[in-house]
């Protein structure tokens, strides 16, 4: 009967977000049940920094579907928010539109967050090694500004290694972009979350999740990239305002 209903559940799910729940359990399987093969699979296809030596052009795409096999909440949160509002914006839009959106969405967290890594990588590796050192971060400022100008093999290893550990995984960029579509395609619709029982529009939830990123973006130092989250909402909300001026925002033809 389990099974039966399964595949039941499966087969009316629409054909773009069923199969992007399908590759993304499967690949957080192999890394659970074969870790160091699982961590290969982070390292290989995982976003890296564009300046490391191990970014791979791939991995803007690749990283979506790779999730940490030691925090499974990050991957219910993502699928379960890509059945739930994904399935319902696919039937609305059509599935290439669709699955145009959500790549975009993606590849747009991936923009900013390598962004974000460009203008902050110098400064946090500065103040990393300054804290070890004991010195302040202006006297490790010259010393490795120094270093680099005269060709020191020893940080150029160190500062290359430091770009290397950075790494991105996960489809919550594309998945905060679909939260903000359906608040566009269905704005007073009302949501609950777990631990408020009063319902929020859908409008003033995005809201309220956008500024909540913003702030940690600027202000958490977790290892979640909440710039790469807003930058699938930014790049989702341009092409939402283009669709909502067509006048398509609600059709399924694909533009």
């Amino acid at each position: 009967m389990f099974r039966n209903g399964l595949s039941g559940f499966m087969a009316n799910m629409p054909i773009v977000t069923k199969n992007l729940i399908i590759i993304n359990v499967l690949i957080w399987a192999i890394e659970a049940i074969f870790p160091r093969f699982g961590s290969t699979l982070i390292n290989v296809l995982g976003l890296h920094y564009v300046g490391a030596n191990h970014f791979n052009p791939v991995q803007i795409i690749t990283y979506m579907f790779v999730h940490a096999p030691s925090n499974p909440w990050h991957l219910l949160f993502n699928m379960f928010s890509l059945w739930m509002f994904g399935s319902i914006l696919e039937r609305v839009w059509g599935s290439k539109r669709y699955f145009m959106f959500y790549f975009v969405c993606g590849i747009g967290a991936c923009i900013v967050q390598e962004i974000v890594w460009a203008s902050t990588w110098m400064h946090d590796y500065i103040s990393g090694i300054a804290r070890l050192n004991g010195l302040s971060y202006q006297n490790m400022k010259d010393i490795v500004e120094t270093a680099i100008h005269n060709g020191d093999s020893d940080f150029s290893v160190a500062i290359s290694q430091f770009k290397d550990s950075f790494i991105t995984i996960g489809a919550s960029g594309a998945i905060y972009g679909l939260l903000l579509g359906y608040a566009f395609v269905f704005p007073n619709q009302p949501l609950y979350l777990f631990f408020i029982p009063v319902p929020i529009k859908a409008k003033y939830m995005m809201i309220g999740y956008g500024l909540i990123e913003f702030f940690l973006g600027f202000n958490s130092n977790d290892a979640v990239a909440h710039f790469a989250h807003l930058g699938g909402m930014i790049f989702g909300i341009i092409i939402l305002l283009y669709w909502r001026k067509k006048g398509t925002l609600r059709g399924n033809s694909f533009y």
